[in-house]
């Protein structure tokens, strides 16, 4: 278990972030909707047709589209599109490859003027 926890401990320190503030939103979600709920003279119920897990059902849904949008069209965009001198661009990778094929070919004519 201690060799599990070393190393995936940077999974395991997402995840429990990632667990505790959805824990937030739901508590802080639920005391919202009590406030409201009693405004209007309603119960605060968790199920049912005006219960609190459809609002929070929607919360956590818009929350999740607009990051999975997000992540989506960076992936996307960073696949055709480059941005000079970033750990996403392949352009340091190209200029590396250009001039290690003009060395390889100044040494095959070197080779080749020493035969």
């Amino acid at each position: 278990m201690r060799r599990f926890a070393r190393d995936y401990s940077l999974s395991l320190a997402l995840a429990g972030l990632f667990l505790f503030s959805w824990f937030i939103q739901t508590v802080a979600g639920w005391f919202m909707y009590v406030s409201e709920q009693q405004e209007h003279n309603q119960v605060a119920t968790l199920f049912g047709q005006s219960g609190y897990i459809w609002e929070w059902a929607e919360a956590t849904f818009e929350n999740w589209q607009s990051e999975f949008l997000q992540l989506f069209t960076f992936v996307v965009l960073s696949a055709f599109l480059i941005h000079r001198h970033s750990h996403e661009s392949r352009d340091d990778q190209d200029e590396l490859k250009k001039k290690v094929e003009a060395l390889l070919e100044e040494l095959k004519e070197r080779e080749g003027q020493t035969s």
